[in-house]
């Protein structure tokens, strides 16, 4: 008797350019959230956290060094809680853990829309957090390695396989040069809703999240056809 398989044995839909687009539209309006909501402060682009946070410690600006050491340590924090469920939970047959993954980011961003201005630390670090459990988590669209909270490793990766084609002429090469540059559209796109949103709902604009992850963590429940 032939036993089925489970639903993540086959094509992924996490791997899928659909599923991947609501991930993609989060990290963008995360970033967006935490600067223009949170104190300026990148929930992504740890790099910009890094930089400030330097010039603050060079300036002895100590308020500011914790201000933009709390997302850094979170983003560390989330990428390894993010691995540690990869290895526990990757087996497991009744749910995918990219969406054990995904409905912890749902409840951390839910939380963070209740916490008030004087949270502002804790929202941040947990907005970081997810980041990185994010990051970590989904890092393949059409079989392509990519980043879903951050653009620069895209840009080099889209231009460096546009410049391929116009060598090669090779059709799939021109697909993966659109891939990502359509990933840093989307990530544009949630970006500019994170700023508007921001606008409109104040700190609990990050809710929108909530709704776009939870359309990703349906759609993983659906095989990615092959072929």
């Amino acid at each position: 008797m032939k036993v089925a398989e489970p639903f993540h044995l086959h094509g992924q839909m996490s791997d899928s350019f659909r599923a991947a687009v609501f991930i993609i539209l989060s990290g963008g309006f995360q970033d967006a959230y935490t600067y223009f909501c949170r104190g300026e402060v990148f929930a992504n682009a740890q790099t910009g956290n890094i930089v400030f946070l330097s010039t603050a410690l060079f300036q002895k600006d100590w308020p500011n060094v914790v201000k933009y050491l709390i997302p850094v340590v979170s983003f560390l924090i989330g990428t390894a809680a993010a691995e540690l469920i990869h290895i526990r939970f990757k087996t497991y047959e009744k749910i995918h853990w990219r969406q054990i993954i995904l409905f912890c980011e749902i409840v951390f961003l839910l939380v963070v829309g209740f916490l008030p201005a004087y949270f502002e630390p804790l929202a941040n670090a947990m907005v970081s957090f997810v980041c990185a459990m994010q990051v970590q988590t989904f890092h393949k669209v059409r079989g392509h390695a990519y980043a879903s909270t951050m653009c620069i490793g895209n840009m080099r990766s889209g231009t460096e396989a546009l410049c391929a084609y116009f060598r090669t002429r090779d059709k799939e090469i021109l697909q993966k040069s659109l891939t990502y540059f359509g990933v840093i559209f989307v990530f544009g796109i949630g970006a500019g809703l994170g700023s508007l949103m921001s606008g409109l709902l104040g700190t609990k604009a990050i809710w929108c999240c909530c709704v776009s992850l939870l359309v990703s963590f349906v759609m993983m429940f659906v095989p990615e056809k092959n072929g």
